[in-house]
């Protein structure tokens, strides 16, 4: 890595110059730097005067600006099939992101008042993932909060904040969640392009997110339909109340726009997502070993994205698996490192901070604390049946019901406490990362049950505070000195590179 310092502008984490990685790595890198600067150009270029209206009337944009920064934060040390594996993975969600864009502003009613565009879009909560959707080839689907706030806050950890002072200067607790605060806040700001025809909300992940919801209802005055997906998911007995309302929604859609839903058209994306999912195995049994391939969190944000966002209509996501599967298995096949040193093998469990995405590579190049796995990777991983519409609605309501930041945090803290020690096991990680998310209340109960069991198994527990959205709470500093403080005081080890230990980013984007 070269020391943070050596590479780095101090406080404002901008790159004095590239990182030299040899020859072919450093022009392979340097490549995909072009590529990425290819698809925001072409994503301008598709529609410019609604882009550049776009950046200026919403603050969140201007994040975006950012994006080659941003990838470049995930590659530093990164070397061979690890570096090519995390470009072709975030390639595809900047190519896949830049549309979503594109499609908000061109379609905004506020660039374009009443265009047909606008008419044929659904959109939905962005945690509910967009497979249903598959069923509905003739419409768009936009998830609303995506862009302005959940993708965005990874990109830039100054954007949220003006949005969670926003909604607790119009009365909602501190200690609410700042996800669900953060997206109530642009609404509040009146900051969501205003598009499409109708609505669908949801009741997941958590009650902030449910309360916080009614000021986005206020704000998109649109036909709503509120999707509930049941909390005791593992029970038999909720299922039939499941597709109930998987089918309810479907219906919802078909009567605000007039479109059938299209079954073969569905039941063909289904079967690309099972496709996807069957590359996921095979990654994950390449992990389990004693060299892994994969690096984080480019493999965990992928993983979340092409799950919530491809539905098995992008096939381009695909494609990636397939070349990705293909370097880490050569890769794997020749016994190659995926780090320099790897001391710890960790599994990475709670909502880590979107405000820190780069803090996995900083536990890599710091200490060796290698992230194998994270309890965000293994949301849902349900196989469709497609030989008939029902049993596919069936496991469509299974997967929705083990999506992002609700499969482990609902459902009793089996789904949590058991589960992690059983993937520590899966995976042979002799370390737990455990995110402490201040304003979860869910996790913090859990919290001396965490404790006591490590112990009986002699795992590691490293606790990491941090406040998920906001920064300013929990710095990445902060954050990093929680770790240094652990590794030097308990486990009574030194540091991998003594630069990388303390430095100041509170600037950075």
């Amino acid at each position: 890595m070269g020391g943070y310092k050596n590479l780095h502008i101090p406080k404002s984490d901008l790159l004095k110059h590239r990182e030299w990685r040899g020859l072919k790595d450093t022009l392979y890198d340097y490549f995909r730097w072009l590529v990425t600067w290819k698809d925001m150009i072409k994503m301008v270029l598709k529609d410019p005067v609604a882009t550049i209206k776009g950046l200026f009337r919403y603050r969140w944009m201007s994040s975006y600006l950012s994006i080659p920064h941003f990838i470049d934060g995930f590659t530093e040390g990164r070397r061979g099939a690890a570096l090519r594996a995390t470009h072709l993975h975030y390639n595809v969600i900047i190519k896949n992101a830049s549309e979503l864009i594109g499609r908000s502003f061109s379609a905004d009613e506020r660039f374009r008042p009443n265009n047909k565009r606008s008419k044929r879009i659904v959109c939905v909560d962005e945690l509910v993932p967009i497979q249903f959707m598959a069923g509905f080839p003739n419409l768009e689907v936009i998830p609303v909060q995506t862009m302005p706030i959940f993708l965005s806050s990874m990109v830039d950890q100054q954007i949220v904040p003006p949005y969670v002072d926003a909604v607790e200067n119009y009365g909602v607790p501190a200690d609410v969640c700042p996800l669900p605060s953060a997206e109530a806040g642009v609404a509040i700001e009146d900051d969501y392009p205003k598009v499409g025809c109708c609505m669908i909300t949801c009741n997941m992940p958590c009650d902030g997110s449910v309360m916080t919801s009614t000021f986005q209802d206020r704000r998109f005055k649109l036909p709503t339909f509120v999707y509930n997906v049941p909390l005791r998911y593992n029970e038999e007995g909720v299922q039939e109340y499941a597709v109930k309302e998987v089918k309810e929604m479907i219906k919802f859609v078909e009567e605000q726009t007039g479109e059938k839903f299209d079954e073969k058209a569905f039941l063909k994306a289904m079967d690309t997502y099972n496709k996807q999912l069957e590359y996921d195995f095979a990654k994950w049994d390449i992990q389990k070993t004693k060299k892994p391939q994969l690096t984080y969190p480019s493999a965990g944000l992928y993983r979340t994205y092409s799950y919530h966002l491809s539905g098995g209509v992008d096939k381009r996501f695909l494609k990636v698996d397939k070349k990705v599967n293909k370097l880490i298995t050569k890769s794997y096949e020749k016994g190659t490192k995926v780090i320099k040193e790897m001391r710890h093998r960790t599994l990475s469990w709670s909502c880590p901070a979107n405000y820190y995405t780069g803090f996995a590579g900083w536990l890599e190049n710091c200490w060796g604390i290698y992230i194998v796995m994270d309890m965000e990777t293994l949301v849902s991983s349900v196989k469709f049946r497609t030989d008939n519409l029902e049993h596919a609605l069936e496991d469509l309501a299974k997967t929705y019901e083990r999506a992002t930041m609700r499969k482990h945090t609902k459902g009793g803290h089996a789904n949590v406490l058991e589960e992690c020690w059983r993937v520590c096991e899966e995976y042979n990680c002799d370390t737990v990362l455990m995110y402490d998310q201040i304003s979860c209340k869910g996790m913090d109960g859990l919290l001396g049950m965490f404790e006591e069991q490590a112990r009986e198994r002699n795992i590691k527990l490293i606790w990491v505070q941090q406040d998920l959205m906001d920064s300013r709470t929990i710095s990445r500093r902060d954050m990093r000195e929680q770790v240094n403080k652990y590794m030097t005081t308990v486990l009574q080890e030194k540091p991998i590179d003594e630069r990388l230990l303390d430095f100041d980013d509170s600037e950075a984007w």
